[in-house]
């Protein structure tokens, strides 16, 4: 063979069993794989730390001396890029959580399909060089240059830019519009921050979480006995934002009652608190946003005419995320480093095949939606990249890629009714996986705390 010629893929099998390991060793030979041996966990270690590190590892889960969840913390930690595949002869809920948690690509039942242990391998050992292809991947942004956490350089996001900076220097009313998820209320605090009220409170009120019979009190408060359960005096957003900013988020969900107290504020600078005779003078500047048509609702009259003009003085329109797709890399990008800022994913890179989905895929829930996906596709990562496997299922299927499952689910054909030795007894085992579970559980578990 000749120094150019392509080499097989290298793969480590460890499990005390002689036969399995006999057995495996046929299987993945068969497709020309060089397969190597190890009859215990401290011996599979001390190859993969001794090297060359291996392109793969199959590695049993019951062993005698040292478990394969033991095993696999220490390869990891030896290298931190190596796949690991557990072999097991019962997939519990359990053992795929614990597999997950410590950054096993997967793992296969026993008895063995030859078959599904040939499509493994040959998954496996792509995402491997999926992995290497990605290894010296540059952001595309430096997420300190984003303070204000709107990202984006499109043309789009530039005329918002221009007219935040624009508004900045007084205290002109805005309303900011746009879809759920496209960051309004970030729109919103960065009008805020670069203006001469950036040392006063900003205080976001969602109009549409306040039922109509409370929201009054909440945004104006109320004097005791002003009704059932108001046994003290209570102050009220505009008071406590006496000099700074109030952000009325979906003011298109306001009740047109509190609409007309809203413009009081907006006519006069003053308030009345529930149940009380008393005037208030307030300095506020009102930002408001809506994803409704306001227009429409005045022209049906459930929106005060008045009050629309009154805060529609500069329009601010926040594009979907569809309109902007090659903003996506950006957004990505600042995602991940802020969660490896924030240790809560060990992800710092896309591979270009999940990014070309990310950015072919509509996005429905806008930036929010994205922020969602990379966040659960970083914490179910093997490696130190997102690869198209971790994307979620129904992205993949709507950007015409198909999906792999990437965990094996026990049923009662692919579950053995008599294990083989070293591995779980039936009698103590769990209830079999579902993916559901472990998804769920794991995501729970990194993801607590913030």
């Amino acid at each position: 063979m000749s120094d150019t010629a392509v080499k097989p893929p290298t793969i480590l099998v460890i499990d005390d069993d002689a036969e399995i390991r006999y057995s495996l060793t046929r299987v993945l030979g068969s497709r020309r794989y060089q397969v190597t041996e190890a009859a215990s966990g401290e011996q599979g270690i001390a190859m993969v730390k001794k090297g060359p590190a291996p392109d793969l590892v199959f590695l049993d889960v019951r062993m005698s001396g040292m478990s394969g969840i033991e095993a696999l913390q220490h390869i990891r930690s030896a290298n931190p890029k190596q796949l690991v595949v557990l072999m097991t002869a019962f997939g519990t809920a359990q053992t795929a959580i614990e597999a997950m948690k410590y950054g096993a690509f997967d793992y296969v039942m026993k008895p063995f399909d030859p078959a599904k242990v040939l499509s493994l391998a040959e998954n496996a050992l792509k995402a491997h060089a999926d992995l290497r292809a990605v290894g010296d991947y540059k952001p595309t942004i430096n997420a300190d240059d984003y303070r204000e956490g709107i990202v984006g350089s499109s043309p789009v996001m530039q005329d918002v830019f221009k007219v935040i900076g624009q508004v900045t220097a007084s205290d002109v009313t805005v309303m900011i519009t746009g879809e759920s998820g496209t960051g309004k209320e970030l729109v919103a605090r960065s009008i805020w921050k670069h203006s001469h009220r950036a040392g006063k409170p900003f205080i976001a009120v969602n109009c549409a979480a306040i039922p109509d019979n409370l929201i009054e009190s909440e945004l104006f408060g109320h004097e005791k006995g002003s009704f059932t359960g108001a046994t003290g005096q209570r102050l009220g957003k505009f008071e406590l934002c006496d000099g700074g900013t109030i952000f009325l988020d979906e003011i298109g969900d306001m009740a047109l009652a509190t609409q007309t107290k809203i413009l009081r504020v907006l006519q006069q600078g003053d308030i009345q608190r529930v149940g009380g005779t008393e005037t208030i003078k307030v300095d506020v500047r009102i930002l408001a946003a809506t994803n409704k048509n306001l227009e429409e609702m005045v022209k049906a009259k459930t929106f005060r005419e008045d009050l629309y003009y009154r805060l529609n003085v500069v329009r601010i329109r926040m594009p979907a995320l569809r309109e902007r797709d090659d903003d996506v890399p950006q957004i990505v990008d600042f995602c991940l480093q802020n969660l490896f800022k924030q240790r809560k994913a060990r992800v710092s890179k896309v591979s270009p095949e999940a990014m070309a989905v990310l950015v072919r895929y509509r996005w429905p829930g806008n930036v929010r939606e994205l922020e969602n996906v990379i966040y659960r596709s970083a914490v179910i990562a093997q490696g130190d990249a997102i690869l198209v496997k971790n994307l979620p299922k129904e992205i993949l299927e709507a950007a015409g890629e198909g999906s792999a499952v990437p965990f094996e689910v026990a049923t009662p054909e692919t579950a053995s009714t008599t294990p083989p030795a070293g591995s779980e007894s039936p009698a103590t085992a769990e209830k079999p996986l579902t993916l559901e579970r472990a998804y769920d559980f794991l995501h729970a578990e990194l993801t607590r705390g913030g």
